[in-house]
């Protein structure tokens, strides 16, 4: 067989329907398509995914689900084992760990995560700890010093004006 004998199957080269070229033609005027309404019209036969006549839309029927914030938290990731290549008693805050190219951004908020096991005692400033690395950390000798937690507040007795008072009717 040669490449001049090839034929492509019955049906898989279909011309393209040319309408709007005379009457001869049996597709002008209207162009194939009809009257009036709303098929005629340019944009008539726009197909939208979501309008399925007066049955409630797909999108309305289905329940709401989650929660999409707007401004989210995105916390820089980092991992209780990545800790092991410090030294021992390391203070480990945002710029530190910008520093040893730990995570991108100093100003961005951080989370260390408990992934792995840690052999080596840190201090961690700052930033947030999940709960099983908090364990670990604890679990190795360190440290977890987070802010506003090295000055706990005193507690106050708030008094009601007047309720010390007994105005003597009953």
């Amino acid at each position: 067989m040669y490449i001049h004998e090839l034929k492509s199957p019955p049906g898989s080269r279909k011309r393209r329907k040319i309408v709007g070229r005379g009457a001869g033609s049996g597709h002008g005027r209207t162009s194939g398509r009809g009257q009036k309404g709303q098929g005629s019209r340019s944009k008539g036969r726009m197909l939208v995914g979501t309008l399925e006549g007066g049955q409630m839309p797909l999108a309305k029927r289905l329940p709401k689900v989650g929660f999409h914030s707007k401004r989210p938290i995105l916390n820089q990731v980092l991992d209780v084992e990545q800790l092991n290549q410090l030294a021992k008693g390391t203070v480990v805050n945002a710029a530190f760990l910008k520093s040893q190219g730990f995570i991108e951004s100093a100003r961005r908020p951080f989370k260390i995560l408990g992934d792995g096991e840690l052999s080596v005692p840190v201090v961690i400033e700052g930033g947030s700890v999940s709960e099983t690395a908090r364990e670990k950390i604890l679990k190795a000798g360190g440290k977890i010093a987070q802010a506003g937690e090295a000055a706990a507040p005193e507690e106050t007795v708030k008094t009601v004006k007047g309720a010390s008072e007994s105005k003597g009717k009953k």
